[in-house]
C-alpha cells in the first residue's frame, strides 16, 4: 500500500501533514504576504521613517537612489522612500473606503430590488443597467468637477458611489433564491422591518458570494485616484499618495530621473496585483462551494 495513506477501519485517509499541504495549495499565499508586508508598512511607518515626506529639500531635487536617500528624490527634493510608505496609507484608505461605500449603497439597493414587487425590481434594474452602461471614469470626472476641489473624502465618496451596480446584481438574484425561506418568513410574520431583515437573516446568506467583487473594487478604487491625479483631476500635489506621485511622471521622463515614475508604479502595480490575485481566489472558492452544493 502506499506509504502516503494511513488505513483506518475500511477507510483510506490521509495522514494530517498531507491534508494540510492540499489545504494551502491553491491559496495566495504569496500575494496575501506581500500585501499584508505593504499594507503593515504602510500603517506603522512611523516606526522606521525618520524623513519628513513633506519637506521640500531643493538643494537635492531629483537625486538619484542613493545611501540617503534610498528611492531618490522628486522634482521637489521630497525623499520617495519616506512618500512611498506615508502615501501608500492614503491610496489604501481610498481603496478601503470607496469600496465600503460601493458595497453599502449595492447592499442597500440589492437587497431591496430583490423583496420589491415585480415592476418596482424592473425599474431598480432598469436604472442599474443604464448606470452600468456609463463609463465609470466618466462619471467620476464628472460628479469630482462638481464638488469641486478633490480631497481624500471626496473622491472615495465619488469612486464609491459609481462602481456599486455590479455588486447590486449579484445581490438581488442571491435575495430572490432566499427571499421565501422560513426565516426570513418568520422574522417578517414577527414584524421585523427591511434593515433587520437585511442585516440579519439575508446579508449573513449572500456576503460570501460578492466578497471577491469587494476585494475587486478596491483595486478599481485605487486605479482610478491613479487615473484622475495621473490627469491632474485627482489630489492635490501636497497630499501624498502614490496616484498624487505619478502626476508628475511626465516631468520626470523629460528630465531623466526615472526613478520618480518607477518606485510608485511598482508599488502600485504589485499591490493591484496581490489583491487581483487574492479577489480571483475568493471567486474561485465562491465557485467550487456553489458546485459543491
Amino acid at each position: 500500500m502506499d506509504d502516503r495513506f494511513v488505513q483506518v477501519g475500511i477507510r483510506t485517509v490521509e495522514p494530517l501533514p498531507v491534508q494540510e499541504k492540499r489545504q494551502y495549495k491553491d491559496k495566495p499565499i504569496v500575494s496575501m504576504a506581500v500585501f499584508a508586508i505593504i499594507a503593515m508598512g504602510c500603517l506603522f511607518c512611523n516606526f522606521f521613517i525618520t524623513k519628513d515626506p513633506a519637506y521640500m529639500d531643493l538643494y537635492n531635487a531629483n537625486a538619484a537612489p542613493g545611501a540617503e536617500f534610498y528611492f531618490g528624490t522628486d522634482a521637489m527634493g521630497r525623499d520617495i522612500f519616506s512618500m512611498i510608505w506615508y502615501g501608500g496609507r492614503i491610496s489604501l484608505f481610498i481603496g478601503f473606503l470607496a469600496s465600503a461605500v460601493s458595497m453599502a449603497i449595492a447592499i442597500i439597493i440589492g437587497v431591496f430590488s430583490g423583496l420589491a414587487p415585480k415592476w418596482l425590481d424592473d425599474c431598480l434594474m432598469r436604472f442599474t443597467e443604464i448606470f452600468l452602461s456609463i463609463p465609470s471614469l466618466l462619471l467620476v470626472i464628472m460628479i469630482q468637477a462638481i464638488l469641486g476641489k478633490a480631497n481624500v473624502f471626496s473622491i472615495s465618496f465619488v469612486i464609491g458611489i459609481t462602481s456599486w451596480t455590479s455588486i447590486a446584481k449579484v445581490v438581488r438574484t442571491e435575495v430572490k433564491q432566499i427571499r421565501d425561506s422560513e426565516y426570513v418568513i418568520a422574522a417578517r410574520c414577527m414584524g421585523a422591518g427591511f434593515l433587520r431583515i437585511m442585516w440579519r437573516h439575508l446579508t449573513p446568506n449572500f456576503i460570501s458570494s460578492i466578497m471577491f467583487m469587494v476585494v475587486m473594487n478596491i483595486r478599481a478604487a485605487m486605479v482610478a485616484e491613479s487615473t484622475l491625479s495621473f490627469m491632474g483631476m485627482g489630489l492635490p500635489l501636497e497630499v501624498i499618495s502614490w496616484g498624487s506621485m505619478l502626476s508628475l511622471a511626465e516631468r520626470s521622463l523629460l528630465s531623466g530621473a526615472w526613478w520618480i515614475i518607477l518606485v510608485p508604479g511598482a508599488f502600485l502595480v504589485v499591490t493591484l496585483l496581490c489583491i487581483t490575485d487574492i479577489g480571483n481566489y475568493l471567486r474561485k472558492s465562491v465557485n467550487n462551494r456553489r458546485s459543491n452544493l
